[in-house]
């Protein structure tokens, strides 16, 4: 219990610095340049406790729990030499953990609400839904396959970088023939997806793979896996705009 304690301590001290920038920023346009008082002291004050509590735990949650699990069944699923099963996995890991990415979520409902507000879709509750699931199971489509080729990436030693040029390179080209309303929408997509959730049990599928197979450098193969979740979701999502345009 002590031990426990001792780390959460800690992590909350890392907190407090890590937001430290933050608050002395917000302070200094707020006093020096806007030259206003802050509205609402306590309220602020009980958010930012809120903040600093809730980032703590999160993180300390990561360290016991997601990224212990992530890289056990990686190395469990690359001892029983199944290349189905991991490749399952794997599409499963990054599918799962994108349609629960709050960010993702609210990108989309607020995507959903643009799209009626400038007439590309109709302004019910029941049109926005729909668009708003449609962009979602997109986005995590195009990242469960994105894990499905790093993971074949780190069993064949594929290199990276071949990877992530011609995939931005299609990034490219498809933003030439795209709708214009879906583009800002597929470049703010490949952002949203790296995201609480997301990175840290698929860093971990990454690392654990690449530490279980002989002949793989987990620095060098091990990670990777969120370059191209950040990639292929603006494919898709643009391919997704063709094709309800």
């Amino acid at each position: 219990m002590t031990y426990t304690l001792r780390k959460l301590f800690k992590a909350m001290l890392g907190s407090l610095r890590d937001l430290l920038p933050i608050f002395l920023v917000i302070v200094f346009f707020q006093f020096l340049v806007l030259q206003q008082a802050l509205p609402d002291v306590g309220q602020l004050l009980v958010g930012v406790i809120f903040v600093v509590l809730g980032l703590t735990f999160f993180i300390h949650g990561l360290e016991q729990g997601l990224f212990p699990i992530g890289e056990s069944m990686a190395t469990a699923f690359a001892r029983k030499g199944s290349l189905f099963w991991l490749l399952v996995f794997g599409f499963s890991l990054g599918f799962g953990t994108t349609v629960a990415e709050p960010a993702l979520i609210a990108v989309a409902a607020e995507a959903a609400n643009v799209a009626a507000a400038g007439m590309m879709i109709e302004s019910t509750e029941a049109a926005k839904r729909e668009y708003a699931d449609g962009l979602r199971y997109t986005v995590a489509l195009s990242v469960g396959l994105a894990i499905v080729i790093g993971v074949l990436r780190i069993l064949k030693g594929w290199p990276l970088q071949w990877l992530i040029i011609g995939g931005y390179l299609l990034v490219v080209v498809m933003t030439i023939f795209a709708p214009e309303e879906i583009i800002g929408i597929a470049y703010d997509s490949g952002g949203v997806t790296t995201s609480t959730i997301t990175v840290p049990l698929v860093t971990a599928l990454g690392v654990g793979l690449a530490s279980s197979i002989r002949g793989r450098n987990p620095m060098i193969d091990g990670f990777g896996l969120i370059a191209l979740a950040s990639l292929t979701p603006m494919i898709f999502v643009m391919a997704y705009g063709m094709l309800i345009a």
